[in-house]
């Protein structure tokens, strides 16, 4: 099965819908009136909007990529690489590069590092559904939706259960970037369908999660089977040796997760949190007619206190109503250096377009970790929210959403001040075409002050309906 042909899960405020896994990306049911609203805001001015955008690279929807997966890392030369989707001479994705100009201002070049063969050409992987983390060597990593040699299947055909990938710089050996296939999900009771960035641990070790398998649950039958897993991936003790992986958790849907997303951090002591789609409750209006019930919530792992016990898992938050909390969180989390949690839910809040929402940990032991919500979206100020926050060293949080007064959606930023209010602010509205559309993942911040992500679709591309998606800078 090629991936034009694959039905890909979509996850958005509404319902977790699919559609088929193409350059030709459809609007979500919910962003339709949101985007119709949008359009006609385009036409007024927003003077909070102040800062410089540039798109540093469109892509062209053929070998140089589609539809960017997850958002972009830099290298210790100020270089810059990431996954797409779509493109390749497959259609099941690339990976890709995009080197800094000599001098400032001048034109980022894009290299393709790898163009995925997929399932049928040797059980590679195929679809990358996250963004990449780069090693102290220059080694990225990353994730593939489909692909690899496990036995899953999609509407009757075989499609591989995803993988794990490592795409190394050239050596004397060799004059290219090599891929080697880390680890093959198998489905079942292992995962399935990886999603999000990988993680890593002070030692090298990969964590992430898998929207489906581990062996509990059904969320998502006939297509998918069982509620989603958190794994690790042991590195091995020798330079080409073997990962290890090992499952810490496998989510049951109900009062339990469902769908983890990848995109998780650490604390001090070695636990791990995230979010989940689905799960944490049974609220009606959150229940929905594609396998998911549950508006979602915050989790913790903590890791074992002996060599024969597992990790722990204790749920943190669950996402109440849509009308009242956030609901459906699409990204991870992360920590400020008070030890508090920010994210974001693309659904909820009281204009129904999703939050911005702060967890603080408990003072007391036994406690509860308390939530407030830190921005509620309406269409004036963006809408959709389905990237993590990014947080600077002087404490300011920055995001992205897909909707806002022009139809590609916002560039924001928040400021804590006394009292623990937030002020918000619009950086920048993406146009759309030949501008970026829909910035999807979290930002990264550039030791030059510039903030740099992607955006699925926009740009100059023609092989793609409404642009194949473009790399983006913002700056003051």
């Amino acid at each position: 099965m090629s991936a034009c042909e694959i039905r890909v899960p979509l996850r958005h405020g509404a319902e977790f819908e699919f559609e088929a896994h193409s350059m030709n990306r459809r609007i979500y049911p919910i962003a339709q009136a949101l985007l119709i609203v949008a359009a006609i805001l385009s036409l007024a001015d927003n003077a909070s909007a102040e800062w410089k955008e540039k798109v540093l690279y469109s892509f062209q929807g053929g070998n140089d990529g589609a539809v960017p997966a997850g958002g972009v890392v830099f290298d210790k030369e100020g270089n810059l690489y990431g996954a797409t989707s779509d493109g390749g001479a497959a259609n099941d994705g690339t990976v890709f590069e995009l080197i800094a100009p000599a001098k400032p201002g001048g034109a980022w070049t894009e290299s393709v590092l790898y163009i995925f063969r997929g399932y049928n050409s040797g059980a590679d992987g195929a679809s990358p559904e996250g963004g990449l983390v780069i090693d102290k060597a220059g080694n990225l990593y990353g994730t593939t939706g489909y692909g690899g040699n496990g036995p899953c299947t999609l509407l009757g055909s075989p499609t591989g259960c995803g993988t794990v990938y490592e795409i190394s710089p050239p050596t004397a050996e060799s004059a290219t970037w090599t891929e080697t296939i880390l680890y093959n999900f198998q489905g079942d009771k292992d995962g399935q369908f990886p999603i999000g960035d990988l993680t890593f641990d002070s030692v090298g070790n990969l964590y992430g999660a898998t929207s489906f398998g581990g062996g509990y649950g059904s969320c998502d039958s006939p297509y998918y089977q069982h509620c989603g897993t958190i794994f690790e991936l042991v590195a091995p003790k020798k330079k080409g040796g073997k990962w290890k992986e090992k499952l810490l958790y496998s989510f049951r849907s109900g009062r339990d997760g469902a769908n983890p997303n990848g995109g998780l951090v650490f604390d001090s002591k070695g636990a791990l949190y995230g979010t989940t789609y689905f799960g944490g409750n049974e609220v009606p209006v959150c229940k929905n007619n594609a396998g998911g019930t549950g508006c979602g919530l915050v989790f913790e792992l903590s890791p074992p206190v002996s060599m024969d016990t597992a990790w722990q898992a204790s749920v943190l938050y669950r996402f109440e109503s849509y009308a009242n909390d956030g609901e459906f969180p699409v990204a991870g989390l992360i920590f400020d250096r008070e030890g508090i949690l920010y994210g974001t839910t693309t659904g909820g809040g009281r204009h129904f377009e999703g939050v911005v929402f702060s967890l603080t940990p408990p003072r007391k032991k036994g406690a509860s970790w308390v939530e407030a919500l830190i921005l509620q979206f309406n269409i004036h100020d963006g809408a959709l929210p389905r990237g993590g926050l990014t947080l600077d060293s002087t404490g300011k949080l920055y995001g992205v959403a897909r909707a806002g007064r022009r139809p590609g959606g916002v560039v924001f930023q928040l400021i804590r001040q006394p009292g623990n209010n937030w002020v918000h602010s619009l950086l920048y509205n993406l146009a759309g075409p030949p501008d970026g559309k829909w910035p999807d993942a979290s930002l990264v911040l550039g030791e030059d002050g510039g903030l740099y992500g992607t955006t699925t679709t926009g740009g100059t591309g023609q092989e793609c309906q409404g642009g194949c998606g473009t790399v983006f800078e913002v700056r003051p």
